[in-house]
């Protein structure tokens, strides 16, 4: 299948290079011609402007955007809006909120054009394992991009969540979530930091054992246990924990639902405090983010 990625960053490359090697064509565009170029002496197909990638596209044209939400998002859906015709699909892959993926489905459909929205989660880990991707939008146009969502996944890693808007609606639950179980190893660390016992420790050891057969096993384990593995006391990273938007979406949602979420609440203010401390606890917050999503971090 062939396929237009409109942004090469951390998530869009990489998502490129696992197509190319799944055997689809990718059709890149990028701000920044050096990384398109980059993947076009990887393969990928080359193009100078939106207007050139709409037009090396075969007739049933596909865009994937994998761009910052809001405004960045808008201005590329704009452009694509006038240069593709009726009968296309756009994919939009970012972090965009739930109630502009159905503003921007309508506006679309006016047009004749297909709209997507795509909840991916994996980062800079996804190209070798795998991006699990949440999916929303009419199921005629799930099933013309089922042969991509099912090379860009791990077995058993996509889903068809619903209408329009339902993919990023489940991935900024699924971000919600992530906040809460942070926040938990963060404050579980801290006590084992403050304790008599914290200088016979070693933390890396600790993440590795309780990842065997453990109840709290998890991937976010792993990634602590190589995070302590190269900064044993975290003492490189300053505790500044920074947040996407999805944590704080998903807790105006909780207040417009009526639904409890004290967990996911407060792991989103820590958040807010973190910014003003360098606690323990926000070192190991930081490290994690930079561990599964290459996000930037603070030296201390």
């Amino acid at each position: 299948m062939k396929i237009g990625m409109v942004g090469l960053g951390r998530m869009g490359m990489n998502m490129s290079r696992r197509l190319l090697r799944g055997g689809h064509q990718v059709t890149a565009w990028n701000r920044t011609a050096d990384k398109t170029e980059e993947l076009g002496r990887e393969g990928g197909e080359v193009s100078r402007s939106l207007t050139e990638l709409v037009d090396l596209l075969p007739e049933r044209k596909v865009v994937w955007l994998m761009l910052p939400a809001g405004v960045v998002v808008e201005e590329h859906l704009a452009r694509l809006k006038e240069l593709l015709p009726a009968g296309s699909l756009v994919v939009e892959g970012g972090n965009s909120h739930f109630r502009d993926d159905i503003r921007r489905g309508a506006e679309l459909a006016e047009r004749g054009i297909g709209y997507v929205d795509a909840g991916v989660s994996g980062g800079i880990w996804g190209l070798e394992v795998g991006y699990c991707t949440m999916v929303g939008g009419a199921p005629a146009d799930f099933a013309a991009l089922e042969p991509i969502l099912k090379t860009l996944a791990p077995p058993e890693g996509y889903l068809h969540c619903g209408p329009i808007g339902a993919g990023h609606f489940v991935k900024m639950i699924h971000n919600g979530i992530e906040y809460g179980m942070m926040q938990a190893y963060a404050e579980g660390f801290a006590l084992l930091e403050a304790s008599d016992f914290s200088e016979h420790l070693e933390y890396a050891r600790v993440s590795h054992l309780w990842n065997q057969g453990s109840v709290i096993r998890s991937w976010l384990l792993e990634l602590l246990e190589r995070a302590f593995g190269s900064d044993p006391r975290l003492s490189k990273l300053k505790g500044y924990v920074d947040d996407s938007g999805e944590g704080r979406w998903t807790v105006q949602q909780a207040v417009e639902s009526g639904v409890s979420a004290p967990v996911i609440t407060a792991a989103l203010f820590r958040r807010f405090e973190s910014r003003a401390d360098n606690a323990f606890e926000n070192r190991l917050l930081a490290a994690l983010r930079h561990q599964f999503g290459g996000h930037a971090v603070k030296k201390s």
